[in-house]
């Protein structure tokens, strides 16, 4: 069986290294709407690509300007979801998921494990494998770890508007999470929802439960509405905002 990645196929790991003084370890499972050309766009339009089904609208050039803002490490992963949910684990149904809201994904209506399996070995793994070295050094080194997942959301799902500007979302250690969304309240006077409307959970996600709550790091979901960051101006904004709450946070924690 051919590798599902080819030589014109970027790599699947966006980082810019490891920058040890600051705290923050900020990821972005959805960074990117791209297809590995063997995959021949699942059959989708381009139109289809380009819409939240897809990937995290904003959410990569939010995360980079947080990381340069605090100087903080960043880690993205660069291929849509529809080809693996890299926040899901393997094995759930939503992994490679058949139905994206009311489309159906025809790269995937059939898969074999054969093909399931060449997605996880290429894209999946080398993503968690590259924060799952990225965490043991850092512990190695005595760094403090905060880890930041920074998603979108879109603004109304399957017809029903979403009131929310943003949203915090946390699992088993909510006090990081809480303090964000407190700071964020207070930041910008709008409406951050807390667990809503997704909540962070084993069932739902990958990436916070394995390598922040199974090494007892502080960490954070952050889900921002896409129509408010899908310009420069408004990425910018957003992107201030959570720069501020985290030190904010941050700060709050140190104290307790």
């Amino acid at each position: 069986m051919l590798p599902l990645l080819t030589a014109d196929d970027p790599s699947p790991v966006l980082s810019n290294g490891a920058h040890d003084h600051s705290p923050f370890v900020i990821v972005v499972d959805h960074a990117s709407a791209r297809i590995p050309l063997r995959l021949q766009s699942l059959g989708l339009t381009q139109d289809a690509l380009a819409r939240h089904i897809a990937w995290d609208i904003g959410a990569l050039e939010i995360a980079r300007r947080v990381a340069h803002t605090l100087d903080a490490t960043l880690v993205a992963q660069m291929y849509s979801r529809l080809v693996i949910d890299c926040n899901r684990h393997p094995d759930a149904d939503s992994s490679i998921t058949q139905l994206s809201e009311y489309t159906p994904i025809p790269g995937n209506a059939s898969i074999t494990a054969q093909g399931a399996f060449a997605r996880r070995q290429e894209i999946f793994d080398p993503y968690h494998a590259h924060i799952l070295t990225l965490l043991d050094r850092r512990s190695e080194l005595g760094l403090d770890t905060i880890l930041v997942a920074q998603h979108t959301m879109t603004d109304v799902y399957k017809g029903v508007r979403r009131d929310m500007q943003a949203a915090i979302l946390y699992n088993r250690d909510p006090i990081f999470a809480r303090y964000v969304r407190d700071f964020l309240r207070r930041d910008t006077g709008l409406v951050i929802a807390d667990n809503e409307p997704y909540f962070l959970s084993d069932a739902t996600d990958y990436t916070i439960p394995i390598h922040a709550e199974a090494r007892g790091l502080p960490s954070v979901e952050i889900e921002v509405r896409q129509d408010l960051v899908s310009t420069a101006e408004g990425q910018s904004e957003w992107a201030a905002h959570i720069a501020r709450a985290l030190v904010a946070a941050t700060e709050a924690l140190r104290s307790i």
